[in-house]
């Protein structure tokens, strides 16, 4: 897979092939992901991630010495770099949200994990550890679509690669509010246009039926 798969995406792929035996230390951080991510950070509490595991909290704590380090732990694990391919570069764009759209279409789907986390803990964040690797994250993901930009020789690759950051964000937040995958299929539409006028040829849209989807 080379396109730009969302970070639950990725996750959801690793997480469908699990290792036959996990460490403690693995299955608190699977268990702390799965709550933290479907129910919120806030809400959740070393309490209920230890009791979802039938261990103690002390158990807990000889792996993560605090929840602060739990969410650390837990947002470098969504942390995933999309693999290379030999597709060309603006398909590898476009696919990034024919990705998006079948992630929306999940029932587990909850949005970014990264944006999330920001939103919930604010000024709880302190020492900007929860933001900072959210700032890596969104920067990783606007450098991976600008390096395929330049490959197309688009001259203002930086500035086209963050405006198709902001339609993958867009796109999540609209279908968070409409609860309709079809937003991640606007969004390519979008970026479709955007490509062209920035003169890289790209395909005509296959047709579609215009149904919603999931």
């Amino acid at each position: 897979m080379g396109v730009l798969l969302s970070s639950e995406e990725d996750h959801g792929r690793r997480m469908a092939s699990p290792p036959p035996k996990q460490t403690m230390k693995e299955r608190i951080l699977e268990t702390a992901d799965k709550l933290f991510y479907l129910q919120g950070i806030r809400a959740i509490g070393v309490d209920t991630i230890a009791a979802e595991i039938g261990i103690s909290k002390r158990t807990l704590y000889n792996h993560f010495p605090s929840k602060d380090a739990l969410i650390e732990a837990y947002l470098q694990r969504r942390f995933v770099q999309p693999p290379a391919s030999d597709k060309p570069p603006a398909e590898q764009i476009l696919a990034t949200f024919d990705s998006l759209e079948r992630r929306f279409s999940a029932k587990d789907f909850r949005g970014c994990p990264f944006v999330n986390a920001v939103a919930e803990l604010g000024p709880e964040d302190e020492d900007r550890t929860v933001r900072n690797i959210a700032v890596a994250f969104k920067e990783s993901r606007r450098i991976w679509f600008r390096d395929r930009l330049r490959q197309l020789g688009v001259v203002d690759a930086e500035g086209l690669a963050t405006q198709l950051t902001l339609l993958v964000d867009g796109s999540i937040a609209q279908d968070l509010v409409r609860d309709d995958p079809a937003m991640a299929r606007a969004a390519k539409e979008a970026a479709r246009v955007l490509l062209a006028n920035a003169g890289v040829k790209v395909a005509s849209p296959a047709p579609t039926d215009n149904k919603r989807g999931g």
